[in-house]
């Protein structure tokens, strides 16, 4: 296990993306998607978070024995350039770590389905870990999911904000559900071990 996160303490595993169902299927919200699957995994339920702007699901990951953690699974309410403020909130309420804190989220800079894993570093240009920066320093890990860049001519913004293509969606199930297993690896074995598995 990493020395930079204890063992005894809770994970806070955020998705990002924009709440409303005319953003759920856009590549912006890849990181709501894992989120799902991961509820799903532990047989939770998303509910709004008390005061804080986020829907919760609480649980635990891994084996029985001193892998398994206990861990707060989150989605923002707020929009994406905003999502500092309620992930701030759920870290002081449960009382996590900055270093046990995973921020799932679109990359445009690496290839579509590709994961990289890091923990710190720059925002590149990502409003959600910009905001998430600002709140309490950048020391948290990541779990980044490739989506290519634009095509043509095609502004960032847009291209972010769109749904998935038709050629993308054939395998996104399968991409989803390997960014689920990855940040499973990341609380359960620790950084390096995911990296070494998942950092294709």
């Amino acid at each position: 296990m990493d020395v930079t996160t204890p063992a005894s303490e809770p994970w806070l595993i955020v998705g990002l993306g924009n709440p409303g169902p005319e953003y759920a299927a856009n590549r912006h919200n890849v990181g709501f998607m894992v989120a799902d699957l991961l509820a799903e995994r532990i047989g939770g339920r998303f509910k709004r978070a008390g005061k804080a702007q986020a829907q919760v699901v609480e649980g635990r990951i891994g084996p029985p024995g001193p892998a398994n953690r206990r861990v707060i699974l989150a989605k923002p309410m707020s929009f994406m350039n905003l999502s500092g403020g309620p992930v701030n909130a759920l870290k002081d309420f449960y009382k996590v770590p900055v270093a046990n804190i995973v921020a799932i989220h679109d990359e445009l800079d690496i290839d579509y389905g590709v994961l990289r894993l890091k923990l710190g570093g720059g925002d590149n240009g990502h409003n959600g870990l910009k905001s998430m920066t600002k709140a309490f320093g950048a020391d948290y890990h990541r779990v980044r999911f490739g989506i290519g860049r634009p095509p043509g001519r095609m502004q960032v913004a847009d291209f972010v904000l769109k749904d998935f293509s038709s050629s993308e969606r054939k395998e996104l199930d399968y991409f989803v559900d390997r960014a689920a297993d990855a940040v499973e690896a990341l609380v359960t074995e620790g950084l390096e071990r995911a990296q070494s598995t998942y950092n294709s």
